[in-house]
Order: structure tokens, then C-alpha cells, then sequence
């Protein structure tokens, strides 16, 4: 008799980043989960309030006591960088960061949001849900849908007479730009909500917010000049939109752009669009945690205090994987933003203007 063949096995098959990358968030969720980190962090959350507050309430005595100074300036300045640091507050509620229960997070979220900074929470879950699910996905996240700045090459072609100007040196335009974001985000939200179907939370962001907006400025106007009731709210709303646009631009701007009918597994889509902030407690502290932008996206329900040692769980599990892991000074984040921008406002641009042209004109 013959004797029975001999298999040999074969040989393994290589595998790609990708595919190393594919299987194992599970891994790394599990891995956080078993260091506590996703656990709520009550104590870091209720200090941080009551230091808000505590400002908040200085601020409003200063304002008192200055009465008719343009060192109403100052003031108005730091109330901008302090309703930032509420929405950033907001931003982690609506993420369920904060308090132990979803109902909860949303009360605190509509108080701090509608109430405190000024803009509606259901415009603002809205957007941020769908962002999160497709960061930087072209058609899917509204981060990148074209506006007065674009983020594609193609809408750049698009633009027409005065937003055409501006896109072609978008980059150079950006921080002044933000100047009007603070205004911008307070219009959007508005429009927004007139725009939504009727319900009670509609109604009841629509009277919040309303209130909220109009006893501001009355109580400026009536305690200022008319010159200088202008200049602080301009300069708070000015503070308020670079502040915040500071913040959320080197998150994603310049990162990997994924087609709209593309696939990508979870862990590479959320890291490879991402990109963290070095710099340590005084970055975190000043971006409200958006430094941490990679662990963010995979873990939204992170508490801030979390985000440091996740931040070591993460960036090794990346290495071992092969998915490229990016993170980059604050500075250098800006730089990289506004390379970007130039670079896509080029679409914009005659293919015939050129600085050399310009010169035989």
C-alpha cells in the first residue's frame, strides 16, 4: 500500500496594518476598560464647575465695579475664554462624560450649552453625533461640508465671486476669520432651531436661549455706552470664536480625507483622521481634553482626567498594529492647519494666475 501523502502547511499568509488593525479595537476597549478608565471622575467634574463659576461670578462683579472704563475690554475678553471653557464642559456632557447617568448628561449639556454659552445642544448633538461617526468622510461629516472656508480641492473649483477671493488665501485667512465664528455659532444654532420640526425640546432651547441672548446685550447696553457696549460684545464674541476654532481646527484639518464610498474598520478610521496635541496638563487644561483628540474618537465617553494614561494604552497598541499614531505640537498643529487650507484654496485659483503673470499686468 501506498503510503498516505504528507501535508505540508502552508505558509502564513502576511498581513497588512489594515487588516492587523481590523480585529483588534475590541483588544484595546477591553484593555481600557480593565484599567477603569472609562469610570466616571465626579470630584475632577464638580471642582472644575465651581471654578467656573467662581469666575464667572468675578467677572460680573468686575464689571460692576468698573462701571464706564474701556478696561470693560479686558473683561469682556476673559468672559470670552471663560463661555469656552463651559462649552467645553458642554462638549463632555454630550458625550456622557461627565455625570453617571445619559438623562443627566443631557440636562447638564442644555443648561451649560443653551443657558450659559449661548448655543442650542440639539444642534450642536446633531452635528458633533454625525462628525464623530464619519470623521473627515467626504459627504458624511459636516465638519468638512463647504462654507465660507472649504476643506476640498473640488469645492474650492465651485466658489464664486466674494467667498472665491477669500478661499484662494483661506489659509492666511483662517485665525481672522474665527473673529466671526463666536457671532457664526450663535446664528447657526438659531436658524437651526427655527428650522427643526416643532417638539418641546425645540421649544423650550428656542425660549432658553432667546432669554439668554437678550438679557445679555440689554445688560450691556444699559450699563455701557453705546460705543462701548458695542466694543465688549464684540470682543467677547471675537475671543469666544478663536478660542473655539483654536481648539477644534488641529483636530482633524490636514488628516487623511476618506472617500465617501470607502471602508475602513473602526480603530483605523477614527485614528487615521486624528491627530493629538503634545504639550501636557496646561495643553489638556487649555483645549479642554480636544488634545487627546485620537482617544476621544475611540472612547467619546472618556473623562477628561482618563485621557493621559489612555493616551500611552493606545499610542502603543497603534504601534503594535502598524496604524500610524499622529501627534504634534500646538504651534506645529496651527502650521500644518494653514499649509492645508492654502493648499486647497489653490483650486480656487485661475491656472493662469501665477505671481510672475501678475507681474506683466
Amino acid at each position: 500500500m501506498a503510503p498516505a501523502p504528507v501535508s505540508t502547511p502552508s505558509a502564513p499568509r502576511a498581513t497588512s496594518p489594515r487588516e492587523a488593525a481590523a480585529g483588534t479595537y475590541h483588544e484595546l476597549s477591553a484593555e481600557v476598560k480593565a484599567a477603569g478608565l472609562l469610570d466616571r471622575t465626579l470630584g475632577f467634574y464638580v471642582s472644575l464647575l465651581a471654578g467656573l463659576t467662581t469666575g464667572l461670578v468675578a467677572l460680573v462683579v468686575a464689571f460692576v465695579l468698573l462701571g464706564h472704563s474701556w478696561w470693560q475690554l479686558l473683561v469682556a475678553g476673559l468672559l470670552g475664554v471663560l463661555l469656552t471653557q463651559f462649552a467645553f464642559v458642554a462638549h463632555e456632557a454630550s458625550h456622557r462624560q461627565v455625570l453617571l447617568t445619559g438623562p443627566a448628561n443631557d440636562r447638564l449639556g442644555r443648561v451649560l450649552a443653551n443657558g450659559v454659552v449661548g448655543i442650542s445642544h440639539q444642534w450642536w448633538m446633531s452635528k458633533h453625533t454625525r462628525h464623530h461617526a464619519n470623521p473627515n468622510r467626504v459627504g458624511k461629516d459636516p465638519d468638512i461640508s463647504p462654507d465660507t472656508i472649504v476643506f476640498l480641492e473640488e469645492h474650492a473649483r465651485e466658489t464664486r465671486g466674494f467667498v472665491r477671493q477669500i478661499v484662494k488665501r483661506q489659509g492666511w485667512l483662517f485665525f481672522p476669520l474665527l473673529t466671526l465664528e463666536g457671532l457664526n455659532l450663535h446664528v447657526v444654532a438659531i436658524k437651526s432651531l427655527v428650522a427643526a420640526p416643532a417638539s418641546r425640546t425645540r421649544t423650550l432651547e428656542m425660549v432658553v436661549i432667546g432669554l439668554r441672548l437678550s438679557l445679555y446685550v440689554a445688560l450691556v447696553v444699559w450699563a455701557l455706552p453705546l460705543g462701548m457696549a458695542a466694543a465688549f460684545l464684540a470682543v467677547q464674541l471675537a475671543v469666544f470664536g478663536v478660542y473655539m476654532g483654536a481648539s477644534f481646527a488641529p483636530n482633524h484639518k490636514g488628516m487623511m480625507m476618506v472617500p465617501e464610498n470607502s471602508r475602513l474598520d473602526f480603530l483605523s478610521k477614527q485614528v487615521l483622521t486624528s491627530r493629538n496635541i503634545g504639550g501636557g496638563r496646561f495643553v489638556t487644561a487649555l483645549m479642554g481634553g480636544l488634545d487627546a483628540q485620537i482617544e476621544h474618537h475611540l472612547f467619546p465617553s472618556m473623562p477628561r482626567p482618563h485621557l493621559a494614561r489612555a493616551r500611552q494604552i493606545v499610542r502603543e497598541h497603534c504601534a503594535r498594529t502598524g496604524v500610524p499614531y499622529t501627534e504634534t505640537s500646538l504651534v506645529r498643529s496651527y502650521a500644518i492647519v494653514v499649509q492645508y487650507l492654502n493648499r486647497v484654496g489653490l483650486g480656487a485659483r485661475d491656472p493662469f494666475d501665477c505671481p510672475v503673470r501678475a507681474q506683466y499686468r
